[in-house]
């Protein structure tokens, strides 16, 4: 574990110290584009912030590859020479956009290519889990076909909620911290010893997160751009890739210390379970942006308003707050799931989700409380108790100028 905490430490303090020069490099070459409609933010912001990312990601391999305990990860294992070449490729597209622009359909095809680098070198899922089975095994040419989806489909997932201030790194370094604690029971507490290349990519990944979150948290000081948002993404899948790939599901029935396996180990279909969770807001707000769009007639690359983090600065949340409650619901999903496979299907757990569930969604529906209230106390409190949280500057109050203040503060 020690190993492991010290390549997150590493690779934070390496992001966070290379975030700053990144940032005036942006600046010099004017990679800091105007501000447009879609946009929450009022000022012009540097990009290119998944440099320092890529940075950090190279410092925590070449320092793991010298570690005595980790190096045979990297003799053992072809998952981080393939992450590297894959997340090479999507960086330096990354880089492309984040500067001048890229087409489209020129990024995606940069996103399979990329994912194609990656399953050439090994990087493929060979198998499902299934409950009831050892897993189903999968042709070379389905292993490929799936890992690429699931790859390409993970990039725009996160390259999609990159929309505010530390959301993007904030998610991703909360799924690689859940998939840390799954891979890890897997490899040091039942012996999986291939389980550690997963286990070190997700610690590397929430150190990278945790050091550009510095620079990155509201307001952001610089963004990390499509250089990391679609890093990031690269990155998450890698996990979720290297633990169907490498990890053999046989292993998941066998008895574990005169215990079975499948009673004392997570579930065998847990490796399927956990990357859909990490990656579930994501994932549905891609789903809903394209069908929206198609159904407005637009392309579904076109770029709009409709996000899901949108909609909740639409409901009047602060900024700070729309990105804590997308931080809410990601742990939840990411470590009820992770709690789920150490725990067993428990009643009292159940419980706990459904209570955690509903405060969620009181949260969620706070703003619409205080705008109830706003219509029920006297103006002067009410104004008196915004002005006191520092959520209303203006003594005159009605329902709608709220509202309206509130719509103005979106950019709608």
């Amino acid at each position: 574990m020690r190993d492991y905490l010290l390549m997150l430490f590493i690779t934070a303090a390496v992001t966070l110290l290379l975030t700053g020069p990144v940032r005036k490099f942006a600046i010099s070459i004017g990679a800091m584009p105007e501000i447009r409609a879609r946009d929450v933010h009022r000022e012009p912001t540097p990009r290119l912030g998944g440099m320092a990312m890529f940075g950090g990601l190279l410092a925590g391999f070449l320092v793991a590859s010298h570690l005595p305990h980790l190096e045979e990860i990297f003799t053992q294992s072809s998952a981080p020479r393939a992450l590297l070449s894959g997340a090479a490729v999507i960086w330096v597209l990354g880089v492309l956009d984040d500067k001048w622009g890229v087409d489209s359909l020129v990024k995606l095809g940069g996103q399979v290519i990329a994912a194609g680098v990656m399953a050439f070198q090994g990087l493929t899922i060979l198998w499902l889990p299934v409950p009831g089975t050892d897993g189903i095994y999968l042709s070379d040419w389905q292993g490929t076909l799936l890992t690429v989806a699931l790859i390409v489909v993970t990039i725009n997932a996160v390259n999609f909620v990159d929309g505010l201030d530390g959301l993007a790194a904030g998610t991703v370094g909360i799924a690689a911290t859940a998939f840390f604690l799954y891979a890890y029971r897997l490899w040091y507490g039942y012996g999986i010893e291939s389980a550690a290349s997963t286990t070190l990519i997700s610690a590397i990944l929430a150190g990278m997160c945790l050091g550009f979150l510095v620079h990155n948290s509201h307001p952001a000081r610089i963004f990390m751009g499509d250089s990391g948002s679609m890093l990031l993404g690269l990155l998450i899948a890698g996990c979720a890739v290297s633990v169907t790939g490498e990890v053999d599901p046989s292993l998941l029935n066998q008895t574990v210390d005169g215990r079975s396996g499948s009673a004392a180990m997570v579930p065998v279909y847990i490796p399927l379970l956990l990357p859909l969770s990490v990656i579930a807001l994501p994932v549905a707000d891609l789903v809903l942006a394209i069908v929206r769009r198609t159904w407005n007639g637009m392309s579904p690359f076109a770029a709009d308003k409709g996000h899901l983090h949108h909609r909740l600065l639409q409901l009047g949340h602060s900024h700070r707050r729309a990105v804590l409650l997308m931080y809410f619901w990601s742990a939840l999903f990411s470590f009820g799931i992770v709690g789920y496979s150490a725990r067993g299907a428990k009643s009292w757990m159940l419980f706990g989700v459904a209570f955690v569930c509903g405060l969620g969604l009181v949260l969620l529906l706070q703003p619409r409380y205080e705008s109830a209230l706003a219509r029920r106390v006297p103006p002067a409190l009410v104004a008196c108790i915004y002005r006191r949280r520092g959520e209303l500057s203006v003594p005159k109050d009605s329902a709608g100028d709220r509202r309206a203040s509130a719509g103005a503060a979106t950019g709608d």
